[in-house]
């Protein structure tokens, strides 16, 4: 899964991304036994959502935070309603954070005696 989601977004195929993002899910709740019920049920909210591309957990697992993939027409709605939906459920607030995809870290190199940015 790691390859092929190299290979994709080299590529800028978000949408191949979706499946191996939730085949990690899964694997990480069936093969390593590492989520939990409500880690599960934001990623089944999430992948009921319209511009959902893929959904899973991630961070050291037994709770804590998912990552989903979501088209950027569809952020509004989807932050909306899976909150709502996820409350409704648990009777707890999800923290959502949107962040856009970026570059990422970058060395970079740097003239002598001139500052950074």
């Amino acid at each position: 899964r790691v390859k092929s989601s190299v290979d994709a977004f080299h590529r800028g195929d978000s949408k191949a991304l979706g499946p191996l993002l939730q085949d990690s899910h899964r694997s990480l709740r069936d093969d390593y036994e590492v989520s939990c019920r409500e880690l599960d049920l934001m990623v089944e909210i999430a992948i009921a959502q319209r511009g959902l591309i893929g959904a899973r957990m991630t961070g050291g697992g037994f709770g804590g935070c998912t990552i989903n993939l979501v088209e950027s027409a569809a952020v509004s709605d989807f932050t909306r309603k899976v909150a709502a939906e996820y409350s409704s459920q648990t009777g707890l607030t999800p923290e959502i954070y949107v962040s856009p995809a970026s570059e990422g870290a970058q060395q970079m190199a740097l003239e002598e005696n001139k500052p950074a940015r």
